[in-house]
């Protein structure tokens, strides 16, 4: 608490900002002054636990367990991790801090995507590894506002950027205010910029963060969604994060780096030098446990009805259970050949990922086929799209959800109370997608049918 009292003097720091991620990966989260930050810091403080109770919109689910109107929307405790302390760039008197929710005894509310992270990666570590993770986010920014979006029905929304223009040096420096303003206020945060450039589409960006050990990773990966959004409406535009904008133009990626290092740090398991293209058989069995569920943890990977629109051929994202060498169109792509490089990107992950149930499951999925010496099948060596053998992922939320509701090995990984949990918010997901009306179909039907 001294140490802390200190830091928060020595930052000028007037207020605290506090907050936590949803099932949907949303910031839930609220000023407090700092004499109450101090209380917490020490014991904890209450948070109402509809975060975990309603949706999106805040429309309330009728079909939780772990709240409801059956147990009257309670506070939950929730406890300050106090390694997550820094300031916010843009509000220079202000400091942020991540929570964590606690049952009544003291044990991690298990529907909390972080405290998931956090029990997945603890295993690892009991195993003897360090994992060791880093996120890239693919994002359009539209020159557009929440009242614009809202006045516009979402329709016909106007790009940062016109036209198709990937890796352009020219369309960041016409846009520098911008992009500067993104990238320093990113590291000013904390969260390590390692690249930043154009995406091939209109006024589509991507951004790479440096790889940390996972939890940090994770948190990283999470808050930068958040900040990219606030420092963009301060500078009058939107930046959105959905797997896919527009149906001619190729979807938006959260594609995870990944690999598994001793706990010292040093050695990087994943590569053997002796080995074939330097692949571990770690590695290899790493991968093994991924593609094997693959198709039943789909739903956690990707989570919204539109994450199923990104999954098309030829256009960057995978549509079929593989993994290949330095492939882009497959699912699981290994890269480089050197200790210092030897990784693998897991490409099924989108921009709409929650990062934490990402990074948890795709390594719980690795670490299941390490612990039983799963073989991959051979790597995809050309287009994985043409690959007709190969298993096929789940075309929708609907059908993915069934997956994971059937799947033993979800709960033996995850734990019951999670993907129980999970799996109660994607069917009223489902619900409320099979209820509207969609423009399509007015399109389509309104005045010939």
């Amino acid at each position: 608490m001294d140490t802390l009292r200190r830091w928060l003097d020595e930052k000028g720091v007037q207020k605290v900002k506090v907050g936590a991620v949803d099932v949907d990966g949303v910031w839930r989260g609220k000023y407090i002054s700092l004499e109450k930050f101090l209380s917490a810091a020490k014991g904890g403080l209450g948070f109402c636990d509809v975060v975990f109770g309603w949706d999106l919109s805040d429309d309330l689910l009728d079909n939780t367990q772990v709240t409801g109107w059956h147990t009257g929307y309670p506070d939950a405790h929730a406890k300050v991790d106090p390694s997550t302390g820094r300031v916010i760039p843009w509000e220079p008197d202000t400091a942020a801090f991540l929570l964590d929710f606690e049952n009544p005894d003291g044990t991690p509310f298990e529907a909390s995507p972080r405290q998931l992270l956090q029990k997945v990666a603890a295993r690892a570590r009991s195993l003897g590894y360090l994992p060791r993770f880093g996120a890239e986010y693919e994002f359009f920014i539209f020159k557009e506002q929440p009242q614009s979006l809202r006045d516009k029905d979402f329709q016909g929304l106007t790009p940062l950027t016109p036209g198709m223009f990937g890796y352009s040096w020219l369309r960041t420096s016409l846009n520098a205010p911008l992009v500067h303003a993104l990238i320093d206020g990113c590291n000013a945060f904390g969260l390590g910029i390692e690249g930043f450039h154009t995406e091939t589409g209109p006024g589509v960006f991507e951004a790479a963060i440096r790889y940390d050990d996972i939890e940090k990773s994770a948190d990283k990966a999470a808050l930068f969604k958040t900040v990219v959004k606030e420092i963009c409406a301060r500078h009058g535009v939107t930046a959105c994060f959905m797997a896919k904008v527009d149906a001619k133009l190729p979807g938006c990626s959260g594609h995870v780096h990944q690999s598994l290092w001793d706990l010292d740090g040093e050695q990087n398991l994943f590569h053997d030098a002796k080995a074939p293209h330097g692949m571990s058989k770690l590695l290899r069995h790493y991968i093994g446990g991924q593609v094997a569920l693959m198709p039943e943890l789909t739903a956690l990977y990707w989570p919204t009805i539109n994450s199923y629109k990104r999954s098309v051929e030829n256009t960057w994202a995978p549509t079929t259970v593989t993994w290949g060498l330095e492939n882009r169109t497959t699912a699981i792509r290994v890269i480089g050949e050197s200790a210092k490089a030897m990784r693998l990107e897991y490409r099924q992950l989108g921009a709409d990922m929650n990062a934490y149930i990402g990074m948890a499951v795709s390594l719980a999925a690795g670490l299941w086929g390490i612990e039983n010496e799963v073989e991959p099948p051979a790597p995809c060596e050309s287009n994985a799209y043409a690959k007709n053998d190969a298993p096929p992922l789940p075309r929708n939320l609907k059908d993915a959800v069934a997956l994971l509701k059937g799947s033993e090995r979800a709960r033996e990984l995850l734990g019951y109370g999670f993907v129980d949990h999970f799996v109660r918010t994607r069917e009223w997901e489902v619900r409320q997608y099979e209820r509207a009306v969609t423009n399509w179909e007015l399109e389509r039907y309104l005045e010939l049918i």
